[in-house]
């Protein structure tokens, strides 16, 4: 079962899908509340402008979490009558409700329009953004009220939805959803955490987008040099290679190994022949080198490797995707630091990793992950099969056969490059 750590990790996944659109004149639509942090992230990907569509459920009187139809902005309406008929509900108790519904969407309404008028749709396109569908009433009606207020194309764009409901949407030109599982109880079954967004949260969030107003693209200039980053006193070195466009994966090697080793410089190529961005880098300074506790220390090397990932996301590689691909104990400093909260990490790829040395770690681990081993290498492939199991992430294990643990193998190591690079190219932007 495909479950989102919460709404902003959803959004950035679900940008992902999307990312074909950027540039194009459009608008992202969130459904307030809980659709608006998924609606944010979207909106800063693919460099549009959020706003809400207004949507009220209508509930089936004794039950009001069951849908019987909703209201949106500009008038649109829908009714399930399906869902009316089997509840029972007369004719008088659904006017009942809607009634009481059109007033609270005029208030919740004048509440997100009263910084900022709605954003133009005439002409446009609109993306509309939900954190989930189950009966579908809402982002039904949410996609009628863009198409009354002009919008020339609707996208409807959610995490998860249920299989039945989403065979039957009809009323969208496009529909993108990462998850359709057939046997769907609720939205909130999908995220680890649910928790309630207030109006003052979506206010934030349309607060924040609206200072960080969509500019042209402009791509930035090719990098390939030499770098270094300083993290606390100790300053790492790096090699960079960064193309105009496209993700970018950071490298932590083993233990015994540095920025320059052969292996990883051979998979790098080819991510970057595949478009990636690559940065190899040393996570401990020629002193702490010396020193055996540093090399097994994890905690330090993944705190190293957030200090690149903050250093890349602040300068050169400002919104892009990153990747991180770790090998023996650089692959569990790259579990540890993508298992922190708001990590924002895109993808890992682990080769003849520790994933054990992660410990407890493994379970709050979001990002997509592969684990790639070599077959004569039991010791370490035992490991990993343990740590499959612990993972709750999209996640795969690839047994390469007959390779050992460093890959020297005739064609070993061309095989971790082609799986790394069919791994990350899917779950990174890439130019």
């Amino acid at each position: 079962m495909h479950v989102f750590k919460d709404r902003a990790e959803a959004g950035r996944e679900l940008a992902r899908a999307l990312l074909g659109h950027r540039g194009e004149d459009l608008v992202v639509l969130g459904l307030p509340r809980g659709g608006v942090p998924v609606a944010f992230e979207v909106a800063m990907a693919l460099e549009a402008p959020l706003d809400v569509i207004v949507v009220r459920k209508l509930g089936v009187p004794f039950q009001p979490e069951l849908a019987m139809g909703a209201l949106a902005e500009h008038d649109a309406r829908v009714i399930d009558p399906r869902v009316v008929r089997l509840a029972g509900v007369s004719e008088r108790e659904l006017a009942a409700v809607e009634a009481t519904e059109r007033e609270r969407l005029a208030l919740r309404a004048a509440t997100f329009r009263a910084a900022r008028p709605a954003e133009p749709l005439e002409g446009r396109m609109a993306v509309v953004v939900d954190d989930g569908m189950a009966t579908g009433s809402t982002a039904r009606a949410a996609c009628r009220a863009a198409r009354a207020v002009g919008a020339a194309r609707v996208i409807l764009a959610v995490p998860v939805a249920a299989a039945d409901t989403l065979r039957a949407f009809g009323d969208a030109d496009e529909v993108v959803c990462l998850a359709a599982p057939e046997s769907f109880i609720a939205v909130g079954r999908y995220y680890r955490d649910f928790s309630a967004t207030d109006d003052s949260g979506v206010l934030q969030l349309l607060d924040a987008a609206s200072r960080r107003a969509p500019t042209e693209h402009v791509e930035a200039r090719p990098v390939d040099e030499d770098i270094t980053i300083s993290a606390g006193a100790a300053q790492l070195s790096g090699r960079l290679h960064l193309p105009s466009r496209g993700g970018v994966v950071v490298f932590a090697h083993g233990s015994g190994s540095s920025r320059h080793s052969p292996r990883n410089r051979a998979v790098a190529r080819v991510l970057e022949r595949a478009g990636l961005g690559t940065l190899l880098l040393d996570l401990l300074d020629p002193n702490e080198e010396l020193d055996r506790s540093a090399v097994f220390d994890i905690g330090l090397l993944a705190s190293r490797l957030r200090a690149a990932t903050e250093w890349l996301r602040a300068g050169v590689a400002a919104g892009r995707d990153v990747g991180y691909f770790g090998a023996s104990t650089g692959a569990a400093a790259a579990l540890w630091a993508a298992a922190e909260p708001g990590a924002g990490v895109a993808a890992i790829v682990s080769r003849g990793g520790r994933p054990d040395l992660a410990g407890a770690r493994l379970a709050d681990l979001s990002a997509p992950t592969l684990l790639i081993v070599g077959g004569a290498d039991r010791q370490v492939l035992g490991l990993n099969r343990d740590a499959a199991v612990q993972l709750r992430c999209p996640h795969r294990l690839d047994v390469i056969a007959g390779a050992t643990h460093l890959f020297e193998e005739p064609g070993a190591l061309e095989q971790v490059a082609a799986l790394a690079s069919e791994w990350f190219t899917r779950h990174l932007d890439h130019a």
